[in-house]
């Protein structure tokens, strides 16, 4: 798998969710892969290479992400996104660092998280979750993000959802205590009239965006539920009252700070050291007190750093402009 990797990560200098990227322009797709998107699985494909007389792949994508992945031919071998891409997070949550490695926070249900503090921005998530009564941890996603930057604030939430329908659109967007309204369309884009280079864009007709603070930030956000085949093979016991809808997230982050911190963003320091088993199958980020926040807008967890210097308040204002 280390060859595979080393071969994604060359040709996709990119953070990739949801079949769309941050990155601009948009690179092509190695010859030998091929993405299988939400509602297109089983689906058969051939390689590029006409000439090989391969028989066509059907695959499916792993159990860790049902959502999207890459397969690769003529092996027919499936990757989650999640497994190459620094920034990310997917599933019980399930971050790449921006050191390429792969780790899962668990934290805990109905709590809120700090993700990525630094003086100019702070990035609060909220869990939500099902307690496994077999196992001394709740089962988390991430329902919804909390942004602050200079003073603002942004907010981004999956809709709790009862029975799950990929036609109707669960996102609930909020600036500054004004909801967003976007037309449910591909590519239809808001843009902010107080803060020049804030926009939010469909990615998807409905239940996925891009966020961008132009110079600041990208985020890409897709909402999904918990199925009951994710549930069956999990058991995560997700009943009828609630299909768990939650975030498959990706980050890109501009001239972050070497003082940044919290769950992701520590991982972007110069001075970064990765602690964990990186040979485990499921290396933990511990140490959830630190990164515990009161609020979604919250800035007071132990490792925050948001609002330390003017300077840093007023330079995502300067490059917004």
């Amino acid at each position: 798998m280390a060859g595979v990797r080393q071969l994604v990560l060359a040709a996709f200098a990119v953070v990739v969710l949801a079949g769309v990227a941050v990155a601009q322009p948009r690179p092509a797709l190695p010859s030998n892969s091929h993405r299988f998107q939400p509602g297109k699985r089983n689906q058969g494909f051939s390689c590029d290479d006409k000439k090989d007389h391969q028989v066509p792949c059907v695959e499916t994508c792993n159990s860790r992400c049902p959502n999207e992945c890459m397969v690769m031919c003529p092996s027919c071998k499936t990757f989650c996104m999640c497994d190459f891409y620094p920034g990310m997070s997917c599933g019980d949550p399930r971050f790449t660092g921006a050191d390429g490695n792969n780790f899962y926070f668990h934290g805990k249900k109905d709590q809120d998280f700090c993700i990525v503090s630094d003086a100019d921005l702070h990035i609060n998530a909220h869990f939500i979750g099902k307690r496994n009564p077999t196992m001394s941890r709740d089962f988390t996603w991430i329902q919804a993000l909390g942004v602050r930057f200079a003073d603002h604030r942004f907010y981004m939430g999956a809709q709790k959802t009862v029975k799950w329908d990929d036609d109707v659109d669960r996102l609930e967007m909020v600036f500054d205590g004004a909801p967003i309204e976007i037309p449910t369309e591909f590519g239809e884009k808001w843009e902010s009239t107080v803060v020049p280079g804030l926009t939010v864009t469909r990615t998807t007709a409905v239940n996925g965006v891009k966020v961008q603070l132009a110079g600041v930030f990208e985020i890409m956000a897709k909402v999904v539920p918990i199925t009951e085949e994710d549930s069956r093979i999990h058991n995560y016991g997700v009943t009828d009252e609630d299909s768990l809808a939650h975030f498959d997230i990706g980050f890109k982050f501009f001239d972050l700070s070497d003082d940044v911190h919290g769950v992701l963003g520590h991982t972007y320091r110069s001075d970064y050291i990765n602690k964990l088993s990186v040979s485990a199958s499921m290396p933990i980020m511990g140490g959830a007190p630190s990164y515990v926040s009161s609020d979604i807008f919250a800035t007071d967890c132990a490792v925050s750093r948001f609002g330390r210097t003017a300077a840093g308040i007023a330079m995502v204002t300067s490059k917004a402009n």
